[in-house]
């Protein structure tokens, strides 16, 4: 063991910074993956670890019956626990903020017999207070305010309550018709004249209802039931016409829906399956897991050729140095020792620096969806990763150098002999110039012995960073192509106009109104669209009617056709992946009446507060065949090219002011909030390229710096024959070129074509319309960025090269 010792003192001294940069590459590699690994983990059971901690709500039942008695459901065996939720609205510091606040508790169930939060900061709200509020992460992040903070709460008159003037989640047609007895616009929203009040922020919490739903929203106030205890009359009105609703926990969970509906037969009451999304959610986070699970294999795939190449070739360095030690009594076994300590103690330095930096990593996991549905943010140090990791590294690469110590020993060479290279030998012959002869067979002819070159290590490092940076940019651009273009995932118009809603029309003539719209400059066509939900089984999704006013609009059909009977529709691949169906089946819809359909055709159909790729598109008369009336009623409105939708909104509005009586709201289509899963997976393969760049840059820049240290003698023996310091330099410039050029002519298809199919994989599971991308500027800037990048690495191994010391390099020959 002394001389193994001995030994590994000498070497360091002269290897250490190759053993530097090994133990970062090693650190980078195993980080990178022990993150990814871990985050992964992390994210796929957020959605299990917070619905086992908070009670969640199964379904949220709707009425528009004012002053509804919730004690009727809340008595159905089904009914596990029922809290109610007043459906009015508040200021939050002088704003009519209706996406930051969450409906008050109508009862102190909320928070204890179901929807139980988890705490992230603070304490939960005394339900007996109206002066204490909760807020959800979000909030603080967009307004500055968290715990210990004040908000001032504004409450409206019971008169403007029972008017409709305020920002509301929900009315009754009541309202409505209360608002126009009393010469207002039911729809006008003015500052609040009811009581005020400074409420202190006393927690910060998270549950499958009180959560933020996307990355990019202002986050939630939500008071405790004091509020609704102390002002009632301010929230509900002092006709009690704002009505509520109840957030329901049931026995059986999604599983006893079907039973709770037939109990409620006979009840005004809709309901809306809030599970849903939490098992949509975990769809999505499982996902993303898997997107992190790809990105380590990738990344740890990718290390374990780049990092092993350097490894094995620092060892076959080394074994090329031992024969002196050999021949003075070393023995073959101490020999392969003492060429793998040096590796396996960089990697175990290494595997320790990833440790700490996973750990670090891990205050900004779960990402994505999952980061919304965490019930723990913050450190998180999972030790079934980070121990199989501090162990297995270190491990894998003594035993493997120890294997190619042990190879090259009883080979009695490093490297085995290489034939010459057919683009080494066409150069020569051609005449071309002494440097590029030389610096191409730098690049190409590895060598033997102790002048070996790590040349397969260059030429795999730089073609894995092209092929890596090319598939990451084309996939990249793929997601590009899918946020600014919304008929990527079914989105075909820019404006809604809303006609109607809950059975109660807001203009005399849907048709005139629509007709005139129509006429609009700038509007290419309308799609006149009912919508109501319908069962099936225990599911439960959106069907929409397709009736053109003027030019129709260009719905995404994935596969199949548009329905054009009565009996025919189009389903969502979603749902039709969920039924079991396809074209050509017939499905059983039940809404008002039950209805046997034959699926025509998959496409994407639903408005965008549903899931893009579920619901269905039925005729007008299919429609009517299954409802009596509408959830809502939308004037799908498309521009034409060029139209501005905040711009045509006056334009709109001026030309259905024909119409008599039509009082209509008419809003750009936010679509936007559909793309948060779109922008975390483009965030993935760029990480993975600069994952894969940082490895082939270092693997590359080895192999250069490395051929000036190995091939001195030989650049001695050219310099005393007359090279000049500038030809040193042009021929470590030319290798550069020359190993750039290689992974070039490699990575370049092989990305584009690899981007390609994983983008192809991945727009099918998400549902997306598929269209072949091109990263046209990063094809353009391939070439010149990447031999750019190789001039850059060759620039420092260029500079030592021109200043060789001809007669000491000679006399160590």
């Amino acid at each position: 063991m002394a001389a193994v010792a001995f030994w590994f003192r000498l070497d360091v001294r002269r290897r250490w910074r190759s053993l530097l940069v090994l133990a970062l590459l090693i650190a980078v590699a195993a980080g990178t993956v022990m993150t990814a690994v871990a985050g992964a983990r992390r994210g796929a059971t957020a959605v299990d670890r917070l619905w086992e901690q908070t009670l969640p709500g199964t379904v949220l039942a709707f009425t528009i019956q004012p002053d509804f008695d919730w004690s009727i459901v809340r008595e159905l065996p089904e009914v596990e626990a029922l809290g109610t939720v007043i459906m009015s609205g508040y200021e939050i510091d002088g704003r009519p903020a209706l996406d930051e606040f969450m409906p008050p508790p109508g009862d102190t169930e909320l928070m204890v017999a179901l929807e139980r939060p988890v705490v992230l900061e603070g304490r939960l709200a005394d339900p007996e207070r109206a002066d204490e509020v909760l807020i959800t992460p979000a909030f603080e992040k967009t307004h500055g305010k968290g715990v210990g903070d004040t908000v001032t709460v504004g409450l409206y008159s019971p008169e403007q309550i029972d008017t409709l003037q305020y920002n509301f989640v929900w009315f009754n047609p009541e309202q409505i018709e209360a608002a126009v007895d009393a010469g207002l616009d039911p729809d006008h929203v003015v500052p609040a004249s009811g009581p005020r009040l400074e409420a202190t922020i006393v927690g910060m919490v998270r549950s499958p209802f009180y959560s933020d739903r996307t990355r990019n929203e202002a986050g939630f106030v939500i008071p405790s039931a004091g509020l609704y205890a102390e002002y009632e009359e301010n929230l509900i009105g002092g006709r009690r016409l704002a009505g509520s609703s109840a957030l329901v926990r049931l026995t059986g969970g999604e599983a006893a829906l079907p039973e709770f509906q037939e109990s409620l037969i006979g009840l005004p009451v809709r309901l809306e399956n809030v599970a849903a999304p939490l098992r949509e959610t975990r769809d999505v986070t499982g996902f993303e897991a898997a997107s992190l699970y790809v990105f380590a294999v990738v990344s740890g795939a990718a290390a374990v050729v780049l990092v092993g190449l350097a490894v094995a070739r620092h060892v076959a360095s080394a074994m090329a140095d031992l024969p002196v030690l050999r021949a003075v009594g070393m023995a073959p076994r101490q020999s392969c020792q003492a060429a793998a300590l040096g590796p396996a103690l960089a990697a175990f330095a290494g595997s320790l620096l990833s440790a700490g930096a996973a750990t670090v990593a891990s205050v900004w996991f779960p990402v994505g969806r999952a980061s919304l549905v965490e019930p723990a943010p913050g450190v998180d140090v999972d030790v079934g990763v980070l121990v199989p990791v501090l162990a297995g590294v270190p491990a894998v690469v003594a035993a493997g150098a120890y294997v190619v110590a042990l190879l090259a020993g009883r080979s009695g060479e490093t490297t085995p002999a290489t034939r010459r290279s057919l683009v080494v030998t066409s150069t020569a012959a051609a005449g071309a110039p002494v440097p590029v002869v030389v610096g191409a067979q730098l690049a190409l002819e590895p060598g033997q012995g102790e002048r070996a070159v790590p040349v397969r290590a260059a030429l795999a490092g730089s073609a894995t960073g092209v092929l890596g940076v090319l598939a990451a940019l084309t996939f990249a651009g793929a997601v590009d192509d899918v946020v600014g273009n919304p008929a990527r995932h079914g989105t075909v118009y820019e404006v809604e106009a809303w006609v109607g809603f809950e059975n109660y029309a807001f203009t005399p003539s849907v048709e005139d109104t629509l007709a005139a719209l129509a006429s609009a400059p700038g509007v290419a066509g309308i799609n006149n669209t009912r919508h109501d939900y319908v069962s099936m089984g225990q599911n439960e999704f959106m069907v929409n009617s397709l009736d053109p006013v003027g030019e129709p609009l260009d719905f995404v059909v994935l596969s199949g056709r548009l329905p054009v009977a009565a009996t025919e529709v189009m389903l969502g691949p979603q749902s039709a992946d969920e039924f079991g169906v396809g074209i050509g089946d017939t499905v059983m819809l039940r809404g008002t009446r039950q209805v046997e359909l034959a699926v025509v055709g998959l496409g994407l159909v639903a408005p965008q507060d549903v899931q893009h790729a579920t619901g269905a598109l039925v005729t007008a008369e299919a429609y009517d065949s299954l409802f009596d009336g509408f959830s809502g009623h939308v004037g799908y409105i498309g521009l034409e090219p060029g139209v501005d939708p905040e711009e045509i909104i006056p334009v709109l509005y001026e030309a259905v002011s024909v119409v008599p009586g039509a009082d209509i709201g008419i809003q750009p289509l936010d679509w936007l909030h559909e793309l948060e899963e779109f922008r975390y997976i483009r965030a993935l393969p760029l990480f993975l390229a600069g994952f894969l760049a940082v490895l082939a840059l270092g693997v590359v820049g080895f192999a250069l710096a490395a051929a000036v240290r190995r091939r001195r003698q030989d650049l001695a023996v050219l310099r005393a024959l007359g090279m000049t310091p500038r030809q040193s330099r042009s021929v470590v410039v030319t290798q550069g070129g020359v190993i750039a050029l290689a992974g070039l002519a490699a990575g370049l298809p092989l990305g584009v074509a690899l981007g390609r199919t994983v983008w192809r994989q991945v727009a099918e599971s998400m549902y997306l319309h598929y269209v072949p991308p091109v990263a046209w500027l990063a094809l353009a800037l391939a070439v010149p960025v990447t031999l750019l990048a190789a001039a850059v690495l060759a620039a420092w191994p260029a500079q030592r090269a021109a200043k060789i010391r001809i007669a000491s390099a000679l006399r160590t020959e």
